[in-house]
C-alpha cells in the first residue's frame, strides 16, 4: 500500500452510526485509542450540493447545503484517520461526492449494510445487497476515480453461498477493505451474531475484513476487542453501540467513568460548534437507562450545548 495511505489491517473502528458519527465523537473516539473513524452515513444527493468551506473561526473544513447547514465538518486532527460513509445507488453521484471530499478524508466508504427505510428506499444501504451489478458498479467507478482506498461495509446474505460469492466480487473491483456486519438485514440488535459467517468471509478473500456487530454480546471492555477479533478470524474490528456508550472502550487503560466521558465529549461539541440537539441526542445515547436521572433530565431540558456544560 502507498505510503500516506490508511492501512485497514489490524485495526480497531468507530463504526459508522446515524447521529452519532459527527466530529466531537470521532475526536473522542481518537484520544481514547481508535486507530480509524467513520462518520455517520451521508447521503449522496444531499452531499452532492455542498461546498466545501474551509471556516477559519473553528479550524475545520465545512461541507455546507444550499440551506447554509453544514452536512460534514472535519479538522486536520482526523484527516489521515476518518472515513467519509456515504448512501448511494448511483456511481457517478457516488463519484462527484468522492471528489468533493478526496483531499479531506482518509478514505470512502460505501453503505451496503443499514436496513432503515430512509436508506434502503432510495435503493441505498442493504437495498443494494440484492444488486451485486450495481455494488460492482459503484465500487469500481469509485476506485479508478479516486486516490484514496475505497471501502464498503455489508451484512451477510441468507446463505454462505451467497455471501461468500458477494465478498469475492466485491474484493475483484480493487476496494481496500469490506466491513461485516455478522447478521442478515431482517435481523437486529437482539438477534444473535452469526460469527461463523464473519469467520468465512476472512478465509474467502485477501483484503482486511472488518467484523462488526459483538458490541452487546462480544464486545463489552477493551479485553473483549482482541477477543472479537480472534473468534471472527478477521483482521481488524469495528464498534458501534459499545462506542456509543462509552467510548473509552477503545483505550486500554479503560473503561473511563461515564461523567469523565461526558465531560471529554462536550468540551469537543462546544470547541466545535456542534449542533446542541446533536449533542443532547449522543449525551443520552450515553446515558441509557440513567436518561431518566436528574442528570439526564438536565442533559434533555438544555437548550444549548452551553447549558449542557
Amino acid at each position: 500500500m502507498a505510503a500516506g495511505r490508511l492501512s485497514f489491517s489490524n485495526v480497531t473502528a468507530l463504526a459508522p452510526m446515524v447521529r452519532v458519527g459527527t466530529l466531537p465523537m470521532r475526536l473522542l473516539a481518537l484520544d481514547y485509542g481508535a486507530d480509524v473513524v467513520y462518520c455517520e452515513e451521508l447521503i449522496d444527493i444531499k452531499m452532492a450540493q455542498c461546498h466545501r468551506v474551509v471556516n477559519e473561526v473553528l479550524e475545520t473544513v465545512d461541507f455546507v447545503a444550499p440551506d447554509e447547514r453544514v452536512m460534514f465538518r472535519t479538522c486536520e486532527r482526523e484527516r489521515d484517520r476518518v472515513v467519509l460513509q456515504m448512501g448511494t445507488a448511483d456511481p457517478d453521484r457516488a463519484l462527484t461526492v468522492a471528489r468533493l471530499v478526496e483531499k479531506d478524508v482518509a478514505a470512502i466508504d460505501v453503505n451496503m449494510g443499514c436496513p432503515k427505510e430512509y436508506s434502503t428506499k432510495g435503493g441505498m444501504g442493504a437495498a443494494l445487497l440484492s444488486d451485486p451489478d450495481k455494488i460492482e458498479a459503484i465500487l469500481k467507478k469509485l476506485v479508478a476515480g479516486v486516490s484514496i482506498p475505497v471501502t464498503c461495509k455489508i451484512r451477510i446474505l441468507p446463505s454462505l453461498e451467497e455471501t461468500l460469492s458477494l465478498v469475492r466480487r466485491i474484493e475483484r473491483t480493487g476496494v481496500a477493505a469490506v466491513a461485516v456486519h455478522g447478521r442478515l438485514k431482517e435481523e437486529r440488535p437482539r438477534h444473535p451474531l452469526h460469527l461463523d459467517y464473519i469467520q468465512a468471509v476472512a478465509r474467502a478473500v485477501s483484503i482486511p475484513v472488518i467484523a462488526n456487530g459483538g458490541s452487546l454480546d462480544l464486545v463489552k471492555t477493551n479485553g473483549d476487542i482482541e477477543a472479537f477479533r480472534r473468534a471472527t478470524g478477521a483482521s481488524s474490528v469495528m464498534l458501534a453501540r459499545a462506542a456509543m456508550w462509552n467510548a473509552s472502550v477503545f483505550s486500554a487503560r479503560g473503561p473511563f467513568p461515564l461523567d469523565r466521558v461526558m465531560e471529554d465529549y462536550l468540551k469537543y461539541a462546544i470547541r466545535y460548534n456542534n449542533h446542541a440537539f446533536n449533542t443532547k441526542y449522543c449525551l443520552c445515547q450515553m446515558l441509557r437507562d440513567k436518561v431518566e436521572s436528574p442528570l439526564g433530565k438536565q442533559v434533555q431540558a438544555a437548550q444549548t450545548n452551553g447549558e449542557l456544560r
